[in-house]
């Protein structure tokens, strides 16, 4: 089959197509035919090298894969079948065929959009868990960095259900902040060198909850605009820069909680597969709009890449096999 593999870190030149073995589904996995395929920002990062997560090498890209089942592994749990359609996170997700845990399985209507699809297996699952750890009271205010990305366009939207006075998203362009007020959050430029000003001009007593997956400085400003019993939610650090948190900026009776997916679905996987069903429910009632900015077919995986890079997307961008 066809998958992409990068031999060397650096731009998205290096990412190509390589002829590998179909991959055999392990105890408790599920062998998926690709139909659609959900890039992950996070992927730009391991590509370039130097972080805190690298891999070896080959290195591939992680992704949620939409397709039909067409093998079962050993001991995969009551109900999976061969045929269904289902979403899955997968760490080598763009090829052909992919290999996932079967016990977190989104499962996909035939009629279904497989772009959208691919937001139900992590993304939206993932928003929501950020929502629910960050305890927004009602008629608090939630700030949510990256919100025009794939993960935080979602988590605006999520939001609106806990009854918010305010939600405001930052972005770097634009047009990502005209995104952002289109689905109804208040925008700020996170360019801009006095971007906590401009929240703080929003939301002059500061902020209940911020959900961050910048790092470095930006966290750091983040959790300064936070109020006295509010939640810095931080799931990641695209900068690379993980948080360092002095004890002394948490005596206004604030909280950091670290969210994973991972951890999350070990911990409690009950409720990990309850926000699968429910965030799928929210979207086929019309009430969650996963947004695709661009589907590529997946030779052309480089130019979903730069894409990433240059933070220019709306929403998600969606490869197909």
């Amino acid at each position: 089959m066809r998958a992409v593999r990068f031999h060397r870190h650096g731009g998205p030149d290096v990412l190509q197509l390589d002829e590998v073995a179909v991959p055999e589904p392990a105890a408790g996995q599920v062998l998926i035919h690709a139909e659609a395929i959900g890039a992950n920002a996070i992927d730009t990062v391991l590509r370039r090298g130097g972080s805190p997560w690298d891999g070896p090498l080959p290195g591939t890209l992680t992704g949620d894969v939409v397709g039909r089942i067409v093998q079962l592994g050993p001991g995969t749990p009551p109900g999976v079948a061969v045929g269904q359609r289902v979403s899955a996170l997968t760490v080598d997700a763009f090829a052909e065929y992919a290999v996932a845990d079967a016990g977190f399985l989104a499962p996909i209507p035939d009629d279904a959009d497989a772009g959208e699809a691919t937001m139900m297996s992590l993304a939206a699952p993932l928003a929501l868990r950020l929502l629910e750890a960050g305890r927004i009271p009602a008629g608090g205010t939630i700030l949510i960095q990256s919100a025009a990305g794939t993960i935080g366009h979602l988590a605006v939207q999520l939001a609106r259900s806990y009854n918010p006075k305010t939600i405001i998203g930052t972005a770097s362009s634009a047009h990502r902040l005209d995104f952002i007020r289109e689905l109804g959050a208040e925008p700020v430029n996170l360019t801009a060198a006095d971007w906590p000003d401009h929240v703080r001009a929003i939301a002059p007593d500061g902020v209940d909850t911020v959900l961050d997956a910048v790092g470095g400085t930006v966290f750091d400003q983040g959790l300064g605009l936070v109020a006295p019993l509010g939640t810095m939610i931080t799931y990641g650090a695209i900068t690379t820069e993980l948080p360092s948190i002095p004890v002394s900026s948490l005596f206004g009776l604030k909280t950091v909680t670290g969210v994973g997916i991972q951890g999350w679905r070990e911990a409690r996987p009950d409720e990990a597969r309850a926000d699968i069903t429910e965030v799928t429910h929210r979207w086929q009632s019309g009430e969650l709009r996963p947004i695709v900015h661009a589907t590529h077919p997946l030779a052309d995986v480089a130019r979903i890449h730069e894409a990433l890079d240059a933070r220019t997307s709306l929403g998600r961008l969606v490869a197909t096999p």
